[in-house]
């Protein structure tokens, strides 16, 4: 293993979902093509050869079950050419078992569920089908699933049957960081499931923008006699990431240790200086500067933020007040 130290030039945000299509790309591609040049392998995966390093010291301790020593990838770019070894299995196209073919299927059922007025799941299904028939010898028949364990808010027949007429909604909505309701009229643009979590997407006519909503946090909704089709220039977001910054979000340096240097994985930002001791200055677009009030204070002085000024001082506001609310009790 060798190659350059981690760079602290800044890059745009990359989330874990596509680093990861990448580095399954990247393995098959490197084993194909031995003794390529780094900066070749950069131009061919569309980043930078610093990330290339990146994406080599992780796959180094990457490899099969069992994680010893002869299970783990193999790979040397001390020359300025990469060359891979002992990844075959892992670039190798996988075969299904009858097990994994029924669970596939199972899931996708599933999934053609929470993806409500697409059939994405449904083409992918009937793909995967085939694929199980011809790797397994027969059939995986057809699963019927009953998903309804009783969780699904009170609003989603509603909000269903008004997609399905493509009719507008009123909403009373709660928003959980300001502790208050709101009402909105939204075009709705699809419900969907995420992380086991119910969400209606519209066009939200207060807001003047798309916007997620949470059903467990719709208190009430009406159909509206109103024509529910999204404006032309309304898009979906990208759903790797619930959070999707605006123009007008505030931006947000934190400052952590090693310890909480996890923020950077599991929030989009803008760009992250990494330090040589594993400690990290990260970039954030915020629509509400208490959720890094909370954030900040919860890592316990592992994190502190450093811009903006009035963000600063209103961290240490919040902090001075709750350690005086525990001498009060001393």
């Amino acid at each position: 293993m060798s190659g350059t130290g981690r760079t602290a030039a800044r890059r745009a945000p990359e989330t874990a979902t596509q680093r990861l299509g990448r580095l399954l790309d990247m393995v098959p591609w490197l084993l194909q093509h031995r003794g390529v040049p780094i900066a070749e392998a950069a131009r061919e995966f569309g980043v930078d050869e610093a990330q290339v390093v990146e994406d080599l010291e992780l796959l180094f301790v990457c490899g099969t079950p069992g994680y010893g020593h002869a299970e783990l990838i193999d790979a040397q770019w001390d020359s300025g050419h990469i060359y891979l070894d002992n990844a075959d299995d892992i670039a190798a196209p996988m075969r299904l078992t009858r097990d994994e073919a029924v669970t596939l299927t199972a899931g996708l059922q599933a999934l053609g569920s929470t993806l409500v007025g697409s059939d994405v799941a449904a083409r992918t299904l009937d793909k995967i089908r085939v694929a199980a028939a011809a790797g397994v010898g027969e059939p995986t028949g057809r699963i019927d699933l009953d998903l309804d364990d009783g969780s699904q808010h009170a609003a989603m027949a509603t909000l269903k049957d008004a997609f399905a007429r493509g009719r507008r909604v009123h909403l009373r909505y709660y928003v959980a960081t300001r502790d208050e309701s709101t009402e909105r009229d939204v075009d709705i643009m699809r419900i969907l499931n995420l992380d086991a979590q119910w969400y209606v997407e519209g066009y939200c006519h207060r807001a003047q923008d798309v916007r997620l909503f949470r059903l467990d946090r719709i208190e009430d909704v009406s159909v509206l006699d109103a024509d529910g089709t999204p404006p032309a220039d309304a898009r979906p977001r990208d759903l790797d990431d619930v959070f999707v910054p605006g123009e007008n979000d505030l931006t947000v340096v934190i400052e952590a240790t090693r310890w909480a240097a996890w923020i950077a994985d599991y929030y989009p930002n803008e760009g992250v200086e990494r330090g040589p001791d594993g400690s990290l200055r990260v970039t954030l677009k915020v629509a509400d500067p208490a959720l890094v009030r909370r954030l900040v204070l919860r890592l316990g002085g592992e994190a502190r933020v450093v811009e903006p000024p009035e963000l600063v001082e209103a961290v240490a506001d919040e902090a001075r007040s709750a350690l005086a609310a525990y001498d009060d009790l001393t």
